[in-house]
């Protein structure tokens, strides 16, 4: 009896051996759901919910989420996976792979009489090795990001999540949107694109617009519907009698009264639509060839709506916060809080607002502006399952052109780097001495995981296409040129010359997660489960009934 069950009699333990093959078997067969969605080849998932929801999808982050998974350990190894999609936008199912292929060399040296304190003191010389190694093999991009760079980048992300015609179509989409936002000297926030769906026409008809898309339109029928050379005010002001913040109330005793009480009320918004309208006079003209929109945060009533709408003022209420800042940096201009000293430097500028109607659905496109730094990518397509697809793979997309101008570098993808630093691995293994060089041939073997997936899932023979990979490299290697697998036909490629290229982040992420897991549940000798909160809800109910 476990020493633990002394203390709890109902305690579950697992021990040594049973323990240990219980994390490895967890982690092998989380690898085995995941490792057919990797690369451009990969297939796909049907995800199928309680209530018979559908989502078609081979991105890793989507299945770690979306995926009810009971066992503890499996729980952990995807909690860790999705931390990295989280952080840098990539990397889910490489983790997944390498954590599972780590464990599983672990198990033959295990069972060979190698104990797991030595393995992951191999493990950890390999990993620190593997990152220094990272630093020689990046190749920096200079002071000037190149476009045809971030577009391969962008080109790399979405061809593993999208059919490549959809993909090529989002490439130049994605890289405008990043490059929109950039600011300098400040940090890129992939918050200010917005990502609308419609669903509507066909995907291949998703566009950039350089401007915003709202999902709500004016709420009044005499409002144009289509304004050109418009100013826009953005403001956060009520434009409709509230009630007061304190319990009062008014009470009057004949019809002269109550009169009076409404015009004093009306009168109150009457004021601020006055303002606006002047303004709206004052920096447009009498010509008619400048018009005015107004953007809300707050309500507007009825009776303001009126008043704009015979102005030619269209008016848009309840607009969502986050738009709020977006409009701001696109149109320009500022978010008021007030009416009382309004200017024209408070108004942005676009070329031309309009409203889209889809059923009971609006869109209100703002779009023309002239140095936004907020942007719309508007998703179309046919169902939600596509949309869904697009709008997981943008992201992912987004952030991939992301890191690449802030890492200031680039990694060389098709397994570039995993055949390159077993490479290493093999001449650091001869400087290790004792039973951890060990470790390090079996990290070794691991990190070719990646690229033998990509082979399988390609239909390719797997022994065949990594021999040929690594004599390539040791070929070439002298020459300083990175060789990667050609999934079409299974021959050594150059990424760099077929524009095959990966994030220099997630590849350190990669390195600093994927290991470290493995080496802690290798070091798991008891699985205990024995906590306070472990008996069920009416095993409490009973003890507590029997203590009364």
């Amino acid at each position: 009896m476990s020493a633990v069950q002394f203390l709890n009699s109902k305690a579950e333990v697992l021990k040594k051996t049973s323990a240990l093959v219980h994390n490895i078997n967890a982690a092998k067969g989380l690898q085995e759901v995941m490792k057919t969605n990797l690369g451009p080849k990969g297939t796909l998932k049907m995800l199928v919910g309680g209530a018979g929801q559908i989502k078609l999808t081979k991105d890793g982050n989507v299945l770690m989420h979306e995926m009810q998974i009971q066992h503890p350990t499996a729980s952990m190894i995807a909690r860790a996976a999705t931390a990295q999609d989280d952080n840098v936008g990539d990397g889910t199912t490489s983790n997944v792979l390498l954590i599972g292929e780590l464990l599983k060399q672990a198990d033959r040296l295990i069972q060979d009489g190698i104990h797991p304190r030595i393995i992951t003191e191999g493990y950890e010389l390999a990993r620190q090795h593997c990152l220094e190694f990272l630093e020689s093999f990046r190749k920096s991009l200079g002071e000037t990001t190149d476009l045809a760079v971030l577009r391969n980048v962008a080109r790399t992300s979405l061809q593993t999540k999208l059919h490549p015609e959809l993909a090529n179509l989002l490439i130049d989409i994605v890289v405008e949107a990043v490059l929109t936002i950039r600011q300098d000297n400040k940090p890129i926030d992939l918050f200010m694109v917005e990502l609308m769906h419609m669903p509507h026409r066909m995907a291949t008809e998703s566009r950039f617009v350089r401007g915003l898309v709202l999902d709500h339109g004016a709420r009044h029928p005499d409002m144009p519907r289509r304004l050109e050379n418009v100013y826009i005010l953005t403001c956060n002001v009520s434009l409709e009698y509230e009630k007061t913040e304190v319990n009062s109330g008014f009470f009057f005793s004949n019809a002269e009264q109550r009169d009076k009480l409404i015009k004093s009320e009306r009168k109150f918004v009457q004021e601020r639509c006055e303002k606006i309208i002047a303004l709206k006079r004052q920096v447009c003209g009498e010509d008619g060839k400048k018009t005015f929109c107004v953007i809300n945060q707050k309500g507007v009533e009825p009776l303001a709506l009126d008043l704009l709408a015979r102005e030619g003022i269209i008016a848009l209420r309840r607009a969502k916060r986050r738009n709020m800042e977006r409009i701001t940096l696109a149109c320009g201009g500022n978010a008021v809080n007030s009416v009382d000293e309004l200017t024209a430097e408070d108004l942005g500028y676009a070329d031309e607002v309009y409203e889209v109607s889809l059923g009971d659905d609006r869109f209100f496109f703002i779009e023309g502006c002239k140095n936004p730094k907020s942007c719309t990518i508007l998703i179309k397509g046919q169902n939600e399952h596509t949309i869904s697809i697009m709008k997981d793979a943008v992201r992912d997309g987004l952030r991939a052109v992301k890191n690449t101008i802030e890492d200031g570098c680039l990694i060389p993808g098709a397994g570039a780097f995993e055949i390159a630093a077993y490479s290493s691995l093999q001449t650091f293994k001869d400087t290790v001495k004792g039973k951890a060089k060990l470790g390090v041939q079996a990290f070794a073997e691991s990190l070719l995981i990646i690229p033998k997936i990509l082979a399988e899932n390609a239909g390719l023979d797997v022994q065949e296409t990594i021999i040929k990979l690594l004599d390539a490299y040791r070929e070439q290697k002298d020459k300083n040129v990175s060789i990667g697998l050609n999934v079409e036909d299974g021959n050594p490629i150059s990424p760099e010359m077929q524009g095959i290229i990966d994030n220099y982040i997630v590849k350190k992420n990669f390195l600093n997660i994927a290991p470290v897991l493995a080496e802690q549940l290798l070091l798991v000798d008891e699985v205990l489960r024995a906590g306070k909160r472990m008996s069920s809800p009416i095993d409490e109910a009973a003890a507590m009934a029997g203590g009364m």
